[in-house]
């Protein structure tokens, strides 16, 4: 639950839907994987060793930069990637972390039209994360299911593609949500 103080009063705004996903998918670990064996095996051979790693091999200074970017910061970097989708009485909000450090909001009296559906993340949106393209704007970690929506806002009609392992939860909760509206 969503509270806030404004002056004596206490305003709770209850959360009616919450889920949090991670960028974990098999493919994404190998990457991230690869690249974390692969820097911190060269670091060892050159500079604990003393072997010089590769044909070419790049001074101690650059292997230790080499170390620090591929062998720990991207792979703390890929592990903080998380997507939370909210939705509350009075809208849908998205936070794809470490993009935003705050919701999106998206009003559900802009909501003209939802509908659950699959999708396909490369051809529909061209991959994962936030994308922006001829479809409208996708949010989406992981799977090829989610909720699409038609706003409307100022007389604009904007398509959002939200992705989620429990779409028809995302889909009852903005039920509920706009029955509260009423």
């Amino acid at each position: 639950m969503y509270c806030a103080t404004e002056g004596m009063n206490r305003i709770c705004n209850p959360v009616l839907f919450r889920e949090v996903q991670k960028m974990d998918q098999l493919w994404v670990r190998l990457v991230v994987g690869i690249s974390v064996v692969f820097s911190w095996y060269g670091a060892y051979q050159q500079l604990i060793l003393g072997k010089p790693f590769g044909n070419n091999p790049a001074p101690d200074w650059m292997m230790f930069v080499l170390l620090l970017v591929f062998g720990i910061v991207f792979p703390l970097f890929f592990h903080s990637f998380k997507m939370v989708t909210e939705v509350r009485k009075e809208g849908l909000y998205i936070c794809f972390y470490p993009f935003h450090f705050s919701f999106r909001y998206f009003p559900i009296k802009n909501i003209q039209d939802y509908e659950v559906l699959t999708y396909s993340q490369i051809r529909d949106y061209g991959g994962w994360g936030i994308r922006y393209g001829l479809k409208g704007t996708a949010y989406n970690a992981k799977g090829n299911r989610g909720v699409h929506f038609e706003f409307v806002d100022e007389g604009k009609v904007k398509k959002l593609m939200v992705g989620s392992q429990i779409p028809e939860k995302l889909s009852e909760a903005i039920d509920r949500a706009i029955r509260m509206q009423s």
